[in-house]
C-alpha cells in the first residue's frame, strides 16, 4: 500500500493537482483499499491542524504582510544603505542585510524578497548592477527570512515534532547570521569583480537620521522576540502582538495604509493562511498514515544499514531534504519529511532542536531552486526579468547556502546551537 499510495501522489503532482489535494487524494485511495474507514481521514485532518502554536501561523503572515505592504521595508533599506552603501557594490550588502532585517519581522521566505526587491530594484539599476544578478541575490537573501525567527516553518516543525518554538526561535539566529555572512561574502568579491559603484557616502548623521527613521521597523523584533524569551507572552500571543504593533506603525505613524489597504491585505493573508493550513491538515493524515504502516521506522532502518557513519547519513539526509525542496513547497516538505526524517535523526544522536534548524535552512534553500522556487518567481515579478536569467545567476548564491547548511547540519557547536 505504500507503494500506491506514493504512485499516486507523484502522478497526481506530474498532472499539475495542487499539493494540498494530492497528499489528501493519495492518502485516501490507499487507506480505502487498506478497507480503513475513511472517517479517519477528517478526524486526522481535524488533529493536524488543533494546536494553540498554529494560531501564530496566520498571525505572523498577516503582521509580515502589513510590514511588506507599508514604508517599514523603505525605512529598513535606508538604513542597511547607511551603513555599507559606502563600499564598492554596497548595494549588494545592502539587500542582504536589508533581508535580515525583515526576516526578523515577517517569517516567510516570500515576503521578505517581496519587501526587499520592491524596495531596492530601481536603485540597483540606476547604479548599473547586472539586473539578474541583483534579482538572484534578493531572491537568497529571502530564505533568510524562514530561518532568523519569527519563522513560521519553525513553528510548523514545533507542532509535527512536539518540540518548543522558543528553542527553535532562539536558536535560529546564529545560522541565519551565517547564511546572511556567506551571501554578502559572494557578493562584494562580484561586486568587485564586475566594478559597481559606490552607494551613499558614510556619514554619522545620514546613519542616525535613518535609524530614527528605521526605529520603528526594527522594534518589531525586539518586541516580539523580548517577550517570547522574557516569558512574557508565548509565540502565538506574540504573533497577535505582532499585528497590532504592525497595525499601529502603518495607521498612525507612517501613515502609508489606508483602511481598503488593510481589507486587501487581511484578504490575501487569509488566503495564504487557508492554502498553508489545508496542506497542514491533508499531511497530518499523511503522517498518521505512514506512522502506522512503521514507514518511518523502516526508513530508519533501511538508511542505517546502508553505513555506520553518522556523517556519511547525514549526508544522505541533507541530500533528501534539498531534493524534495527543489519539487515540493516548504510547509509541505516539512510535514512530509519529519515525521520519516525524525526517528532516523534522533538514532543518530542528533537533538530535535539541532534537527529543526538542519530542515528548515535545508528547505530554505528550495525556495532558489526551481520548478518550486518561490522566491524566484516573485524576484522574477519585481524586477521583470524571465526566471531563465535569475535562475543561472543564482547559482554562486545557491553553493553558499548548500555551504552553510553543511556548516549547520556538522559543527553546531560552533554555531552555538543547544536543546
Amino acid at each position: 500500500m505504500t507503494g500506491l499510495l506514493f504512485v499516486l501522489f507523484f502522478l497526481f503532482m506530474l498532472i499539475g493537482v495542487p499539493i494540498a489535494l494530492s497528499i489528501g487524494a493519495s492518502t485516501m485511495a490507499a487507506l480505502y483499499f487498506q478497507g480503513v474507514p475513511l472517517m479517519v481521514v477528517t478526524q486526522q485532518m481535524f488533529q493536524g491542524i488543533n494546536s494553540f502554536a498554529l494560531v501564530a501561523v496566520p498571525m505572523f503572515i498577516l503582521a509580515g504582510d502589513l510590514m511588506a505592504q507599508g514604508k517599514v521595508s523603505e525605512k529598513l533599506v535606508s538604513f542597511a544603505d547607511s551603513l555599507f552603501g559606502f563600499l564598492k557594490g554596497g548595494l549588494s550588502i545592502v539587500a542582504v542585510l536589508a533581508g535580515m532585517f525583515f526576516a526578523a519581522i515577517s517569517g516567510s521566505g516570500a515576503a521578505t524578497t517581496a519587501a526587499v526587491g520592491s524596495s531596492l530594484v530601481p536603485e540597483l539599476r540606476k547604479k548599473g548592477y547586472d539586473p539578474a544578478a541583483a534579482a538572484s541575490l534578493i531572491a537568497a537573501s529571502g530564505t533568510i527570512g524562514v530561518v532568523i525567527p519569527p519563522s513560521v516553518p519553525m513553528i510548523i516543525y514545533a507542532v509535527i515534532a512536539q518540540q518548543s518554538v522558543s528553542k527553535l526561535f532562539l536558536n535560529g539566529f546564529i545560522p541565519g547570521l551565517i547564511m546572511g555572512l556567506g551571501l554578502m561574502a559572494i557578493a562584494i568579491t562580484q561586486g568587485y569583480r564586475r566594478n559597481y559603484p559606490r552607494g551613499t557616502a558614510l556619514s554619522l548623521a545620514t546613519i542616525w537620521g535613518t535609524l530614527k527613521s528605521a526605529s520603528w521597523g526594527l522594534m518589531t523584533p525586539v518586541i516580539i522576540l523580548g517577550g517570547i524569551f522574557s516569558g512574557v507572552f508565548t509565540p502565538s500571543e506574540a504573533a497577535v502582538v505582532a499585528v497590532n504593533y504592525a497595525l499601529l506603525v502603518s495607521l498612525f505613524i507612517y501613515r502609508d495604509l489606508k483602511l481598503p489597504d488593510i481589507y486587501r491585505i487581511l484578504i490575501r493573508s487569509a488566503i495564504t493562511t487557508a492554502v498553508i493550513m489545508f496542506v497542514i491538515a491533508t499531511s497530518a493524515v499523511l503522517s498518521w498514515t505512514l506512522s502506522s504502516w512503521q514507514v518511518p521506522s523502516a526508513i530508519a532502518e533501511s538508511v542505517l544499514s546502508l553505513s555506520t557513519n553518522p556523517y556519511i547519513i547525514m549526508l544522505l539526509v541533507v541530500g533528501i531534504i534539498l531534493i524534495t525542496g527543489v519539487f515540493i513547497e516548504t510547509a509541505s516538505a516539512l510535514i512530509i519529511l519529519t515525521p520519516v526524517l525524525l526517528p532516523l535523526v534522533v538514532q543518530l544522536g542528533i537533538d530535535p532542536i539541532h534537527f529543526g534548524l538542519i530542515i528548515v535552512v535545508g528547505l530554505a534553500i528550495g525556495m532558489i531552486t526551481p520548478p518550486v522556487a518561490i522566491n524566484l518567481y516573485v524576484a522574477s515579478s519585481v524586477t521583470e526579468l524571465p526566471l531563465e536569467r535569475i535562475t543561472r545567476a543564482i547559482i554562486p548564491y545557491l553553493l553558499g547556502l548548500i555551504a552553510v547548511l553543511l556548516l549547520v547540519v556538522y559543527v553546531p557547536i560552533v554555531l552555538g546551537i543547544s536543546g
